[in-house]
Parts: structure tokens; sequence; C-alpha cells
């Protein structure tokens, strides 16, 4: 790698971290990452939405004893860094220079999609960091069969599999390095038996406690087909796709890299080819969402860029300065994906673009990080209020019952600084941290606008305070509701028993 290489990855990777630090400096936190942040105080073999690894990354933020987005967003930006590091370095792999290495990480920092999916804490960003790295050691046993890349790939695979599992559509493409004789007799010479019985062995731990807490995961999935995966198209689903990436990435650099990656060098790309087609054709068999597609799009993206390089540019030099300047066109869009924007900025510029109508409410705002620095913080205040109103004797040994996960996550983390009672909930995975035994007299309910939901579980509930949310994007989270809950009809094990079908409503 020259100089002027490893110069031009420094640049992408500055350029990134810095919009990943506007970002927050712009934004609170996501709802599903309070979930993420909490398991950090419950390390375990699994959990019921996700693999382990996310609770040990999390669990290293939380030493800090900090409720900054900028903490418990370190292990997201340290990948989102990695992946350019390592799309530069496939390209490289795959023959491509300088120009190719350019125009694969501009698509990558003007993707909309890219930017919020690598910004948050969420299991999404490891996974494409681990795609991306499991790709780049597959690239590299193809072109060299030596036993080192072969190994790191499983160990790769490992950690996919540990925090995500859409690593399991990167498994079934691996199947494309039996069909080519080349690979399937490296791999029976290196005795890859080995490295699928290391890798089972790693992954055990994570299946017993899936089967010791009767597979939630599975109970997770079919609530997710039940209620949104059925409903999807999916030529609906490739067209947002191709908009989430940036269309003119789309058209620049994806629908290339399929001109290119059958057509040159076929040694190395028919097997990555068919490996990232057999991906393609399960997950779209699975009906998965958009964004289960991105790290997908990582792997090909560095084909369509080698396509320019060494197709057109080698003859037309030119051409590059008209393509760069249509990618920083694309700029635009960045804003869509990420708050690189202030709010007030992001509501002016970029809301009328996306705006839809919710009745009740005055913005639909598509992603909650944008406005929920206001949001917790007010129901912090709200609910501090409530606590401080009851008696001496009934604070004692009150706790709160968030309904949503991130209500009770919010409560756990932000509430600290208000000196609030925990927060416990029977959605997600905080229904395998619920407390034991005798329910205290007094609980404090928060909830979005879900009906009577507590009234069987108490003979009194008082609705005393009533949160308006006016840039909800839905109509249940409009309205947060808090409720004062006495004389609880059962104890705490008796509640788990009842939600135990229940932990996805």
């Amino acid at each position: 790698m020259t100089k002027q290489t490893k110069l031009l990855i420094l640049i992408f990777c500055i350029l990134k971290l810095t919009l990943h630090l506007v970002a927050d400096s712009n934004s609170g936190f996501q709802g599903d990452e309070l979930l993420h942040i909490e398991t950090g105080k419950h390390l375990a073999f699994g959990y019921m939405e996700f693999p382990p690894l996310i609770g040990l990354l999390a669990s290293i933020q939380n030493l800090f004893g900090s409720t900054s987005v900028y903490v418990h967003r370190l292990f997201a930006h340290i990948a989102s860094i990695l992946i350019i590091i390592f799309i530069a370095k496939t390209t490289i792999e795959l023959g491509g220079k300088n120009k190719a290495i350019f125009l694969a990480l501009m698509c990558i920092i003007i993707g909309p999609s890219f930017g919020r999916s690598q910004q948050l804490f969420q299991p999404v960003v490891f996974s494409q960091l681990f795609w991306v790295l499991s790709f780049y050691q597959l690239t590299r046993f193809v072109k060299y069969l030596d036993n080192r890349s072969l190994w790191y790939l499983t160990g790769f695979v490992v950690l996919g599999c540990s925090v995500k599992y859409d690593a399991l559509f990167f498994i079934f493409g691996l199947a494309a390095l039996l069909l080519f004789e080349r690979t399937r007799q490296a791999l029976v010479q290196q005795h890859f038996w080995k490295n699928i019985i290391v890798a089972v062995l790693f992954l055990l731990p994570n299946l017993i406690w899936q089967y010791a807490n009767d597979f939630p995961v599975l109970q997770m999935f079919g609530r997710l087909y039940e209620t949104q995966l059925d409903n999807l198209s999916r030529i609906g689903s490739l067209g947002q796709l191709l908009i989430d990436i940036n269309p003119l990435s789309s058209l620049l650099i994806i629908v290339p890299a399929y001109l290119y990656i059958f057509k040159n060098n076929k040694t190395l790309n028919r097997p990555l080819a068919i490996s990232i087609l057999l991906s393609i054709a399960f997950l779209s068999f699975s009906k998965g969402k958009p964004y289960y597609f991105y790290p997908i799009i990582l792997t090909i993206i560095p084909f369509g860029a080698i396509f320019w390089e060494q197709t057109i540019l080698h003859k037309k030099k030119l051409i590059i300065y008209p393509i760069t300047a249509l990618l920083l066109l694309a700029s635009v869009l960045i804003p869509f994906g990420m708050p690189v924007y202030s709010f007030d900025r992001y509501l002016t510029k970029v809301y009328p673009f996306e705006k839809k109508d919710i009745e009740g409410g005055k913005f639909a705002v598509k992603y909650d990080e944008y406005y929920t620095k206001k949001k917790w913080k007010e129901t912090m205040q709200q609910l501090k209020s409530v606590y401080d109103s009851l008696p001496a004797n009934e604070k004692q040994d009150c706790k709160i019952w968030g309904k949503h996960y991130g209500q009770a996550g919010a409560v756990n983390i932000l509430g600290v600084d208000y000196n609030l009672p925990k927060a416990f909930s029977y959605h997600g995975s905080f229904y395998s941290w619920t407390p034991e035994g005798q329910m205290p007299n007094v609980i404090i309910a928060l909830s979005y606008r879900v009906g009577d939901f507590f009234s069987p579980y108490f003979d009194e509930v008082k609705l005393v305070r009533t949160i308006y949310n006016p840039y909800a994007d839905n109509e249940e989270e409009l309205y947060q509701r808090i409720y004062v809950c006495k004389k609880p009809k059962q104890d705490f094990n008796k509640m788990k028993v009842l939600f135990k079908t229940r932990i996805f409503e």
C-alpha cells in the first residue's frame, strides 16, 4: 500500500468520524440504543432479540459511567472507521488502485443509509463490520487459497453470528466455495471441517441459551413477520434499497458492479459473485427489510468502483472529474440519514421533503434521535414530579414500569440524574431482568398510548400525567402517559408467567 493510498484512506476515515461526531452533537439516544446499552449491565450468552456480543461492548462503554451519546457510540464509530479501511483493502485485493478506492469510499460517505446505520449503537453497524471483514478474508482465500485467510474468515463469521443473526445469510453464500473445483479442493486439503467444528463450539453457548429460554428469537421473528415482513413487497424493498444507498451511487457504482464482476478476472470474481448472489437470494426469499441488504451492498461497491477505474478511466482519465462532481452533488442526501444539521435546520431544510401527516401531530420526524434530547428530558422531569409527590412510605420501595423497553432504558440511564428509582419492563430483553418476589404497593407506570394496559394488574390505576410529542411519526407515540398504580393483584413471579408469550408486543 503506497503512501498516497494510506493518506487517501486516512482522509476518508477523518471525514467519516467528523460526520458522526457532528451528528452526535445534534442528536439524542435512539430508542433501540437504550435497550442495547442496558444489556451491558446484564451480561449473558444471549438476549431475546440478538446474540451476546452487543452486551459485552455495552459493558465496556458503561465503565465510563456516562450518559453522553459520544461515549455510548464509541464502538459504533470505531466500527464505521474499520468499515472504511477494509472496504479500501478489499478494493485493493480485487485489483483496484487509488481511483477505485476513492469512488468506493465516496459511495459510503454519501449514502444516507450507511450514515445512520453506522451512527447508532446497534447490532446493525457491527453486522456490517464483520460482514465486510469476512468478505475481505473470503476474497483473500479465493485469491491465495491460504489456510490463514480461511481461519480469519472463520473467526469473523463467528463474530458476525455473535452480534446479529443475519450473518447466517453470509454463511449461506459461502456454499459458493464448494461449487468451484479450485476452491473446493483447497477447502478439502486444508481440512475445512476443523473450521466448522471450531465455529460451532464458539456459537454453542448462545444456542444453549436459546434452548434454555425456549428460543425467544423464533418468537421475535414470528412477531416480526406477523407485523412487518409479510407485508413487504420484494420489488418495493429493492426500490427503497437503491434510494437508501443514494440513487446516484446505485446508478454509477452498483449497476456497473454487475457488469464487471461476471466479465473480469473470472477465477477470483466468479466464486465471490455466486457467494453474493446466494446471500441476496436467501435474504430476498426471507423477505428481508431494505436495511438487511446494506452489508451485501458494501461488498458489491468495490466491484463497481474497479469497473470505472479499469474499464473507463484508463482510457478517458478526465471522466473522473464529472463522476466526482456527481457524487459530491449527491452528498446533499447525507442529512436525510444522519443529523448533521441542527434539529431546527432539519425541520426547515430536510423535513419538507419527507413530510407526512399524522393525525394529532405537528410533524412526523422519521428518526427519533433527532428530537429525543428534548423528549427524554421532559419525560424524566415529569416522572420526577410524580415520584416526588408520593408520600415517603410509598417512595421507599417504588419502582417504575416502562411499557416499552426504550422507556425503561431511558429511565435507567438518564433517570440517575433525577434520582429516580430503577425501571423494569416485560418488553424484549428487559423481560429477562425483571424483579422477583413481592411487588411494592406503588408502581409508577410509563407507556405510550396503549389503552387500559395496566388495569388488569392493579386494583387502582390513575393517570397523572400526559406528555405530548409533536414529532412522533406514528399515532401511538404522540403521547406518553404516566400512571400511579396501587395494590398489585400479583407478585413479580406471576407477572413473568403472564408475559411469557407477550415479550414482543
